[in-house]
């Protein structure tokens, strides 16, 4: 039991005390932003390799969980109105707005708001029984859809723009390093916290009862159970996990806008959890990070033509491991026992 955890130990560790210590504190700011899209990522794995369940809109939850946040941290800056207001010609504060001044109600909608439109969504949906494709493309309108709201919104969300431009979290300047070292902290536990929770669950009676789904939904619906419950819960729980990042991403990176949570970042995140593994847990954070690193390294190194390096990437771990990193590396293992 002990030799099992070791391997998430040492990477705790790695991630607790040696990050903040070997990497300056812009590097560290990238490595907090790439946890925030493997806390997406996990919920993906959650839904899409335990459930079956090929969502490509959590970027719509992710969106919802960062302007929560933003319009909390907007509110806290003092001097009336937030800046966009002003220059789109609100004179009132919005009734919307209102709430989102109290910090637990803030952080409350950022992940209950996911998970309560996760959840009508789908008792709709997965109570009709549709499923494969149709899902899938159905969670893509949901994602064009609210780019297409927030976008027209200028005074409500500031547009295509979005929001900016935060400077204080709890009486914290964010400007500051230490404020910084402190947010990628937070993050780095609930990552941590979350990937032991969503493990558990795997692993337990409702986990099989989720793979049962995922393999033979009929089969289970002729044994008695409701599958549909069993989609719904876990797309909930999805889209719980995208909300929460999607509130710790907003001090960490200093934006939220429709560019971060359309059609493309969610299919982005789709490629990441099949690069590092879909069937595991740990493949969906893996493939966040190494996506996102390799976003960051290529978009450097080659400012033109990085797309074409990162699409080729994917194209090569698909194809010489179709089941992911993690599933390379058991291939290798194997291969060295033998």
């Amino acid at each position: 039991m002990i030799k099992r955890h070791l391997p998430f130990a040492a990477v705790a560790v790695i991630a607790l005390v040696a990050a903040p210590l070997l990497l300056e504190p812009f590097r560290l700011g990238l490595l907090a932003k790439y946890l925030c899209y493997a806390i997406v990522a996990l919920g993906i794995g959650l839904a899409w390799g335990k459930g079956g369940m090929l969502t490509l809109g959590q970027g719509v939850f992710f969106g919802l969980g960062g302007y929560s946040m933003a319009m909390y941290l907007k509110l806290t800056e003092g001097g009336g109105l937030p800046d966009f207001m002003v220059w789109s010609g609100v004179e009132r504060l919005p009734a919307l707005w209102v709430p989102f001044a109290n910090p637990v109600f803030a952080i409350g909608m950022a992940i209950l708001g996911p998970v309560a439109i996760a959840l009508i969504l789908g008792t709709l949906v997965f109570r009709q029984r549709v499923r494969g494709a149709y899902f899938a493309i159905l969670t893509q309108a949901l994602a064009a859809a609210m780019v297409i709201l927030l976008v027209g919104q200028q005074g409500l969300t500031g547009g295509t723009n979005g929001m900016t431009n935060f400077f204080d979290l709890f009486g914290q300047d964010l400007a500051e390093d230490s404020t910084q070292r402190g947010l990628y902290l937070v993050v780095a536990c609930v990552l941590g916290v979350l990937y032991l929770a969503t493990r558990q669950l795997v692993n337990s009676r409702y986990g099989r009862l989720l793979v049962a789904v995922r393999d033979g939904e009929d089969r289970v619906r002729f044994l008695g159970y409701d599958p549909a419950l069993v989609k719904t819960v876990t797309f909930a729980a999805s889209a719980g996990m995208a909300g929460l990042a999607g509130a710790l991403f907003v001090p960490v990176v200093g934006i939220i806008s429709p560019a971060l949570l359309g059609v493309v970042p969610s299919l982005e995140l789709v490629v990441a959890v099949a690069v590092g593994g879909r069937h595991a847990l740990v493949g969906a954070v893996l493939g966040a990070v190494v996506m996102g690193y390799a976003k960051t390294a290529f978009s450097e190194q080659f400012a033109d033509g990085w797309l074409y390096l990162q699409g080729a990437l994917f194209i090569l771990v698909m194809s010489l491991a179709p089941k992911g990193i993690v599933g390379l590396a058991g291939r290798l293992r194997r291969a060295r026992t033998t």
